[in-house]
């Protein structure tokens, strides 16, 4: 498995716009290590202990499903996705396909 600097993962997810997810594979590709996603997720799990405040609500896995949900202590992932307009069913993001942010595509 390559090595992700997960200070690199907090600097992408911080751009993900207000109202947009993204997914762990998306972020784990743009850093050129397309079989880390698994890392990505390591790295949500840790941001908690950033000094800078990173939106890992915002990352969701593939198919929109709220998998990082387990480890929002106190702020619960489904309402901040829901404070920024993004519906959720059945913990999966309401029409995934048009709110996914790739940032592949946005970054280039």
């Amino acid at each position: 498995m390559d090595f992700l600097n997960f200070e690199h993962v907090y600097q992408v997810v911080r751009l993900v716009p207000d109202g947009r997810v993204t997914t762990y594979g998306a972020i784990a590709r743009y850093l050129g290590s397309a079989q880390s996603a698994r890392m990505v997720g390591w790295a949500m799990n840790a941001c908690h202990r950033c000094p800078t405040p990173v939106p890992a609500h915002r990352v969701v896995n593939r198919r929109g499903l709220l998998t990082g949900k387990i480890h929002f202590n106190g702020n619960d992932m489904k309402q901040l996705l829901e404070a920024e307009g993004i519906q959720i069913k059945n913990n999966q993001v309401v029409d995934f396909k048009r709110l996914f942010w790739d940032p592949n595509i946005e970054l280039g």
